[in-house]
């Protein structure tokens, strides 16, 4: 399973876990409310969701379609919804569980970081400091490399360097407030609580507004 197939379904499992819903529907949620996967298509989400039927995950019912109107001759079209099971909700929850280096890659940090709020403390504790390390480590090597090269840098060249740089800088700030919230048990304050967190996580996938991409 490819890194990027896996973050797809973890989180299908997770919106499914909220309620059922037919593929239109998680299409959309994938699109506007987890920012991240924008790029993915019915032909990514379609072939997911057979594979997490077959492994026992989610079940597949018919329901009728309310927007489409019945004819004479055709009725009225049916609709797939899918369903989690039991087992799908375990297999969610250990997914949830795990705080390894993948969690804290661009794009599956963003799907963890939307779904923090079904996250226990300890593990939204140990991936938001495991992305903050990644995050430090990145900008140790772009001010290293930009040290290195300055001089064979154009102007326009060296500014998208220190966009770069800047962007990640703006990222571990960011990081830092939420590692000092969570230790603080500042409940009321926790990301995704307040109408601006939340318009952020939906149009970001979770991320701060900008970001370094190196």
């Amino acid at each position: 399973m490819s890194k990027r197939s896996g973050i797809l379904e973890f989180a299908v499992l997770g919106l499914l876990r909220e309620s059922p819903m037919h593929g239109y529907e998680l299409r959309k949620r994938l699109n506007t409310s987890l920012g991240v996967f924008r790029a993915f298509s019915y032909g990514s989400l379609y072939p997911c969701l057979k594979t997490l039927v077959a492994q026992g995950w989610l079940i597949e019912e018919t329901a009728p379609d309310s927007d489409s109107p019945a004819t004479p001759l055709a009725g009225r079209r049916a609709k797939i919804v899918y369903r989690l099971t039991a087992a799908g909700k375990e297999h969610f929850e250990e997914l949830l569980a795990h705080s390894g280096p993948d969690a804290w890659e661009d794009e599956h940090f963003a799907a963890r970081f939307a779904f923090f709020g079904q996250t226990s403390k300890d593990v939204r504790m140990r991936v938001l400091e495991g992305r903050r390390s990644r995050l430090e480590e990145r900008l140790e090597k772009m001010r290293a490399s930009l040290a290195r090269t300055r001089e064979r840098l154009d102007d326009y060249t060296l500014e998208l360097q220190r966009h770069g740089m800047e962007s990640v800088e703006r990222e571990v700030r960011w990081l830092n407030e939420l590692i000092e919230t969570e230790r603080a048990g500042r409940t009321d304050n926790r990301p995704g609580t307040g109408r601006a967190d939340n318009d952020n996580n939906q149009e970001n996938g979770g991320r701060p507004e900008s970001r370094g991409t190196a």
